[in-house]
């Protein structure tokens, strides 16, 4: 089984990154063979649509299961379609959010936890009225 888990620099004794979209890595750990993979997130800078690019990247990577803190709709959805189980509440490190996961000790989602766009910066275009005042 294929686990990857969103975190802020590469290898197990990285932090965890409750980001999905904007984080840094995706670590793939493989439970039957013990490997570990590091892949940078390319969409990590993109203007937008981070999320859909990451998910693809994900999924791409035949992961089974994903640990993360915020999933946006879009993203979700494309996990939904292929099959990926998503799990939140890790803290620590990836080793510890994978031993975490081992013991069931985190949370299945079965729908996104975060908003459309709530990744993006306030003030960077989205969401904004003609007169400069949010529409939040």
């Amino acid at each position: 089984m294929k686990i990857c888990v969103t975190a802020i620099g590469e290898g197990l004794d990285s932090e965890i990154d409750l980001r999905f979209g904007r984080c840094n890595y995706f670590l793939i750990y493989d439970s039957e063979t013990k490997s570990v993979e590091s892949i940078s997130n390319m969409s990590v800078a993109a203007s937008g649509g981070a999320g859909i690019k990451a998910a693809e990247a994900v999924a791409n990577a035949g992961i089974n299961v994903l640990l993360t803190g915020i999933v946006g709709p879009n993203a979700f959805s494309i996990f939904t379609e292929v099959g990926i189980d998503v799990r939140i509440g890790a803290k620590g490190t990836v080793r510890e959010a994978i031993k975490q996961y081992e013991a069931g000790e985190l949370e299945s989602i079965r729908s996104p936890n975060s908003a459309p766009h709530s990744g993006m910066k306030k003030g960077s275009g989205m969401g904004r009225s003609k007169g400069g005042v949010d529409k939040f």
